[in-house]
């Protein structure tokens, strides 16, 4: 009898069950058990896998926290660059200057409702997971600096403006941080949000 053919297809499935597991386990576990209780060992009996698969699927708890992070900002797992994903792209299509920003501001709503209670829970982790949030912010300014180019190459950005100090001023105004201080310090609504950070952004960049 020949040698079964080897089923990468089924290895890939099986690869992406256990990604999705182990991801699973620790958005369980974080908001219960804290940060230093999710232990490697916590999530893969969770999970129902072995700590060397979580070693090797992520480099660890870090890799892990972070890849936590990337699914939670994005709303699913899938290898689509945000850029590409229906709410960017109807964003960038938008020919309207002020609904392009009103629909720039619902999409960074949408993003921080979805990371508010893990930036939250990862802000008061310490400076074990500083690094975690800061390559996220490094990547968040990243996106913000191409839309602002976005605005500029289409002739919607305010003349005369320095784009990388306008970027900068996107990046504050759409960031994690002064989202959790208007809703969960100062009980604003996410459509109170998105409204207000829709004219600011317009009075920012536009002429």
């Amino acid at each position: 009898m020949p040698p079964r053919a080897y089923n990468a297809a089924n290895r890939r499935s099986a690869a992406d069950r256990n990604r999705a597991a182990i991801l699973r386990a620790c958005g369980e576990l974080l908001p219960v058990e804290g940060y230093q209780a999710t232990t490697v060992r916590a999530v893969a009996i969770r999970a129902g896998v072995s700590p060397e698969t979580v070693h090797k699927v992520f480099g660890g708890k870090r890799g892990l926290v972070k890849a936590l992070w990337d699914v939670t900002l994005a709303g699913d797992d899938e290898p689509v660059p945000m850029s590409r994903r229906p709410a960017l792209r109807e964003v960038l299509s938008t020919q309207d200057p002020n609904g392009k920003l009103r629909l720039y501001a619902t999409f960074a709503r949408d993003v921080q409702a979805r990371l508010a209670p893990l930036f939250s829970l990862l802000g008061a982790a310490g400076p074990e997971v500083a690094e975690v949030l800061a390559e996220a912010e490094r990547e968040r300014l990243t996106g913000v600096t191409a839309f602002l180019a976005h605005l500029a190459d289409t002739g919607l950005l305010r003349p005369g403006v320095d784009p990388v100090r306008q970027a900068d001023v996107c990046w504050v105004l759409t960031g994690p941080q002064l989202y959790t201080q208007l809703t969960a310090i100062r009980g604003w609504d996410p459509d109170t949000y998105r409204d207000w950070l829709a004219e600011a952004l317009v009075d920012a960049l536009l002429p």
